[in-house]
């Protein structure tokens, strides 16, 4: 059994590790009775921590509001998982995070030990950022907001700029999703009765107070990021293809980005890519430069477009080579 101290650190830790505990379950993590959770409970509020309580056969711990950050309790993988998004976020896309994002690294790097301070400053000496084309900014407050009430089920009510214009709409915040360059919500759309997926850059601010708890309607073993996947994919386009490889998944897979199709294994040694674009030339350049023998199961016409790059590629290697003496 723990000593009483280091008992009252771990219980503070798995208070911040979830939002919601039955006595019972804190109990067997801590390998202790329910009369020593609860005194330990008062032992930790006496020390200035909210630990809020509910009463009866469903009730439970949750870590409450207070007036100042109780410490955090991290692990030696969290530590450095943090820092790491810490110095991403300070150049990131998220706007309004750098400042916020350096003087946070700043004070955990105080605090971090020689071993897990080497790892942090390797990751940062080996990677260099690259300027590209700007993309689209989303306010740190924005994503909290929305997070929130993903984390609490709460009803939120939005609005969205989408091919339709500006349209109010009342959801039911799932997950946030985030590809390289934007983030998305998956949300149950109340008036489409249908899940859609939102970009976040644009979601108008200022959110309105978050609504009614709802329960969820995802099935735990659904995959937000693959609802994403095909949102993102394949509805926005004109052209959707459908793309059969002969090769095995495992083959095709780390050379497709989620963002850019969806891959589904057919058998052990052949797979489905399905992707939307509005340019058939460049479904023809994505397909043919995996490296891979291919069939097109749709659209038909993009069969003659592999043909017209097949045959500019063909003259471009037969051209005479005129840097040759």
């Amino acid at each position: 059994m723990l000593e009483t101290s280091a008992r009252l650190l771990r219980l503070l830790s798995l208070l911040q590790a979830r939002t919601d505990w039955t006595g019972a379950e804190l109990a067997d993590r801590l390998r202790v009775g329910l009369r020593t959770v609860r005194r330990d409970v008062e032992r930790l509020r006496e020390l200035g921590y909210p630990v809020d309580a509910t009463p009866g056969v469903a009730g439970g711990y949750r870590l409450g509001v207070g007036a100042a950050l109780p410490p955090l309790l991290l692990d030696d993988e969290e530590a450095v998982a943090v820092a790491i998004s810490l110095r991403t976020a300070a150049t990131g896309s998220v706007a309004g995070l750098e400042e916020g994002a350096v003087r946070a690294l700043a004070k955990l790097q105080q605090l971090l030990p020689s071993r897990l301070r080497h790892r942090v400053e390797a990751f940062r000496a080996a990677t260099v950022p690259l300027p590209g084309a700007a993309d689209p900014e989303v306010s740190a407050d924005l994503l909290a907001a929305i997070a929130a009430a993903c984390r609490d089920r709460r009803r939120l009510r939005l609005r969205h700029r989408g091919r339709d214009g500006v349209t109010s709409r009342e959801v039911e915040p799932h997950r946030l999703v985030h590809t390289p360059r934007r983030w998305y919500l998956v949300a149950w759309d109340v008036a489409k009765d249908d899940w859609r997926t939102f970009r976040v850059d644009r979601i108008e601010e200022p959110l309105g107070p978050p609504g009614a708890r709802f329960t969820p309607r995802m099935p735990s073993g659904e995959d937000a990021a693959a609802h994403v996947s095909h949102a993102i994919t394949s509805a926005p386009y004109r052209y959707q293809a459908r793309v059969l490889f002969h090769a095995p998944l495992e083959a095709v897979a780390p050379r497709t980005s989620p963002a850019a199709g969806r891959l589904e294994a057919v058998d052990a040694r052949t797979c489905l890519f399905t992707a939307g674009s509005n340019s058939l030339r460049e479904l023809a350049v994505h397909v043919a430069v995996k490296g891979f023998d291919f069939e097109v199961l749709d659209p038909p016409e993009l069969v003659p477009v592999l043909r017209e790059v097949r045959d500019r590629l063909d003259r471009a290697a037969t051209a005479p080579d005129r840097g040759s003496g």
